[in-house]
């Protein structure tokens, strides 16, 4: 019972009506003046979200250990890293265009509790263009307006996270490692902050390197829809 009152808590103060607001300019030309992010009107504070979540996460896996790790909210689209119930980092992400879901080939990001279990970009330079994980050798343009590239760019870093929960995003036809669900770079950053990827959760490149510098493999990730 302790259980589900803390997961209708979470649910609850995570649920919130979207507005637009207007994107502030970044790297490459001026977006434009309508162009839009969801955010909310009323988004819980860096301490609800860290005592809620990390009472949440101790009572539902209790093997685990949580005094450091990451949150990805589809519902705000941001990505927090807590740190002894307390967020350290918050970011601006974009999870899938087409929404959540843990099927394979569904193009949608998967929710439920992740680790991280290889991460790959030491020394790669701010925006390097990877292709299988290995860096090309090549820094992709980053374009601040909403504009498409030609591919699915992985640039700046990867933390290749793998499915904890057998049934959910673990095993057949719904493996997060299979399905190689990243956190990443991109170079459609004028697209960060709304839905927009593949199933990955894109990060601006300056924000994943901040992220990748202070996190190790096997930091627990956990993804929900609020």
């Amino acid at each position: 019972m302790k259980i589900i009152a803390t997961i209708v808590v979470v649910i609850l103060m995570f649920s919130c009506k979207t507005i637009p607001t207007v994107k502030s300019p970044s790297l490459v030309g001026q977006p434009p003046e309508d162009t839009t992010v969801f955010v909310v009107d009323n988004e819980p504070s860096n301490e609800s979200i860290a005592t809620f979540l990390t009472e949440y996460l101790k009572i539902k896996y209790k093997d685990r250990d949580f005094s450091k790790f990451i949150y990805v909210s589809i519902k705000h689209q941001k990505l927090y890293l807590i740190e002894k119930d307390s967020v350290r980092f918050k970011f601006p992400i974009s999870s899938a265009k087409l929404g959540v879901g843990n099927v394979q080939n569904s193009m949608k990001t998967p929710i439920g509790l992740h680790t991280i279990k290889h991460k790959y970009g030491d020394d790669v330079p701010l925006a390097g263009l990877f292709k299988s994980r290995v860096y090309t050798g090549n820094v992709s343009p980053i374009y601040a307006q909403k504009i498409k590239s030609p591919t699915d760019d992985v640039t700046t870093r990867i933390m290749w996270l793998q499915g904890e929960e057998p049934g959910i995003n673990k095993g057949r036809n719904i493996d997060s490692y299979k399905r190689y669900i990243y956190i990443h770079g991109t170079s459609e950053e004028g697209y960060i902050g709304e839905p927009a990827s593949h199933g990955c959760i894109r990060m601006k490149n300056t924000d994943v390197l901040n992220l990748y510098e202070v996190v190790d493999e096997g930091t627990p990730v956990l993804i929900l829809k609020y």
